[in-house]
């Protein structure tokens, strides 16, 4: 992958021949964006508001702005989403803008994807080239979890566009040693934190220590420019969790999922090391779907996690292929200049994929197959630039060996990972096998025949992950664990808003109180809010644990007759109990549509 391994570049056969060949690369760009757009947009509307829990707070930033800057679950602000509100934000604004639906619930995400992609195209492409880029975003885009996350509503689709965008950042970075490109770069990770989290900084060590190889300055520079960028992710970060903490905390939402309403102690526990270590508090646990190797939940811990049944599908297509190639490239470029653009990309997207890759295989916390999304982009970029390297230097016999185990592994797998789905497309695993032979045939005997060859190893690479990417779009997708491929069990969605009682949604949408109804959970309090168009206070939280509303404060609503409704049976595991029992105590039961409910107003 240095110089020397590729055959010496032809003079251009004549002037007009290089603008041609720009013009059909940005053509084959434009395709592959349109092309994305149109798998992450089609149908889009058909799984309803996706995850309620998301949803209600979207419907809530629509109606309020300080709901907006909280992330809070309903337009009164009790208590907020148990996650940092950015990706909130982009939903948010879409829905004031064009009001509250299915499609701006939905839609923010899919942009996002779009423009991941594209970020993507460009990072790869500033080292090492168009057609390396191409296969990237292909790659990419058509990575079930990613095809999964940019049709759904989760923060996973911003993190992932924030920290492309850092990647981006940091090549442009490395061109010239501009510390300005690497702060931009610590911004997008801090937002990214705002995003989800210490997940987001799972890239930095990726980042850094490309930086700290490759820029073309001085150590002493180069470590005052990462502070520098580190510095940036200070402060794009820590504004908000400073806002937070120092908001009057009886004027704002109580944050969900801490334990005692701060920011900062939901960052580091239950979304920080509680996800390494276990141990989450009161975060959400439970509902996975059982058996399948406890699949909507990661599987169990070990190196062999992500290409599990649960993981496996979503992401790992082409990871056998990236981690041969990161192998090579290394090796390849060992003697390399420090400088040297290939090698910095292999340390940015290597990094990447083997410090996320490691952190999912062993974390012992909540975890879920959705995750990977974000070893997505290193994955796709690894096996595009390794591809493109290696095929530019396939006369050397070691680098075509190469080259050749990437194929071939890539097959190989594909066809395994088809096989734990016999009945979807049987036929599917034979034809990637059969063309995945055909590559490596013709690359053991050295066929020169480019085009056609250039074409049917692109086919062998992405024919497995694209049937599954497809089949991912042309499948609803709904609850709290939603899942990639031709996969049907989704599993912790809670009450669906069809499940709901319809004499109970009415009764709801007759109230003027600030509160239609309380109900015990968040997932319950979600479906009854996005059914009525009515604020419904979420009890505990996500699971009903965390201790806001306190009885106390609930009562004081109550007797300011704030709250109209209280419905039984919201499915939350405790922790607010306390109001359930005050209510049962106090209130005579009715009940409407099967559901039991008590008019707080008599």
């Amino acid at each position: 992958m240095t110089a020397t391994l590729a055959p010496a570049p032809t003079a251009p056969p004549a002037p007009d021949t290089r603008p041609k060949r720009n013009v059909s690369h940005r053509i084959a760009f434009f395709g592959l964006l349109a092309g994305t757009a149109f798998l992450y947009l089609w149908n889009l509307t058909a799984s309803g508001y996706g995850n309620d829990f998301y949803a209600a707070a979207t419907q809530a930033a629509s109606q309020s702005w300080k709901a907006l800057l909280f992330g809070s679950l309903d337009p009164g602000n009790t208590i907020t989403v148990d996650k940092p509100p950015a990706f909130l934000w982009v939903s948010g604004l879409f829905a004031k803008a064009f009001g509250f639906s299915s499609w701006t619930v939905l839609a923010p995400q899919a942009i996002e994807g779009v423009a991941a992609v594209a970020l993507l195209y460009a990072t790869v492409k500033r080292t090492s080239g168009a057609h390396a880029a191409l296969f990237a975003g292909a790659a990419f885009a058509l990575t079930p979890v990613a095809t999964l996350m940019f049709r759904f509503n989760l923060p996973d689709a911003l993190l992932v566009l924030l920290m492309v965008a850092a990647a981006y950042c940091t090549v442009r970075a490395l061109e010239a040693a501009s510390p300005w490109w690497l702060a931009l770069a610590g911004t997008a990770i801090g937002f990214a934190f705002l995003t989800k989290m210490l997940q987001a900084f799972l890239v930095l060590p990726a980042l850094a220590l490309a930086y700290l190889i490759a820029a073309p300055t001085s150590v002493p520079k180069r470590l005052l420019h990462l502070l520098g960028a580190g510095l940036a992710v200070v402060v794009s970060a820590g504004w908000y969790i400073a806002l937070v903490e120092l908001w009057p905390a009886d004027s704002r939402p109580y944050i969900g999922g801490s334990t005692n309403n701060s920011l900062w102690e939901l960052a580091i526990g239950y979304n920080g090391l509680g996800r390494i270590f276990g141990d989450e508090g009161g975060g959400p646990g439970g509902g996975g779907m059982g058996g399948n190797g406890n699949i909507g939940f990661g599987g169990s811990t070990g190196i062999g996690r992500l290409f599990g049944a649960s993981m496996g599908p979503e992401i790992s297509w082409l990871l056998p292929a990236a981690l041969i190639g990161l192998a090579a490239g290394l090796w390849f470029t060992r003697r390399a200049a420090r400088t040297d653009g290939t090698r910095a990309a292999l340390v940015i997207w290597g990094g990447w994929t083997l410090v996320s890759g490691a952190v999912f295989s062993f974390m012992s916390g909540i975890t879920h197959p959705y995750y990977t999304v974000a070893l997505a982009p290193g994955i796709a970029a690894l096996a595009g630039v390794t591809g493109s390297e290696l095929w530019r230097g396939r006369s050397h016999f070691p680098v075509r060996m190469a080259l050749t185990a990437m194929v071939a592994a890539t097959g190989v797998w594909g066809f395994i990972l088809l096989d734990r789905t016999p009945a979807w497309m049987p036929w599917l695993r034979w034809v990637l096998l059969a063309v995945t032979a055909i590559v490596v045939l013709a690359l053991v005997f050295g066929v020169n025949g480019r085009r056609w060859l250039v074409g049917v190893l692109v086919a062998a690479a992405l024919l497995g992950s694209s049937g599954y990417a497809f089949a991912t779009a042309a499948t609803t997708h709904t609850g709290s664990i939603p899942l990639s491929g031709p996969r049907t069990q989704q599993g912790g969605g809670g009450m669906r808003e069809g499940q709901s009682s319809t004499a109970v949604v009415q009764l709801l949408k007759g109230t003027d109180s600030e509160w239609a109804a309380a109900t015990v959970g968040a997932q319950s309090a979600a479906s009854l809010q996005l059914a009525s168009g009515r604020p419904v206070i979420a009890i505990g939280g996500w699971n009903g644990s965390d201790p806001a509303p306190t009885l106390d404060e609930f009562k004081a609503l109550v007797a300011a007759g704030k709250v109209r409704y209280f419905v039984a049976g919201g499915g939350g595991r405790g922790g607010n109990s306390e109001i359930a029992e005050w209510v049962a105590a106090n209130y005579q039961a009715t009940s409407a549509g099967g559901q039991t409910l008590y008019d707080l107003s008599l």
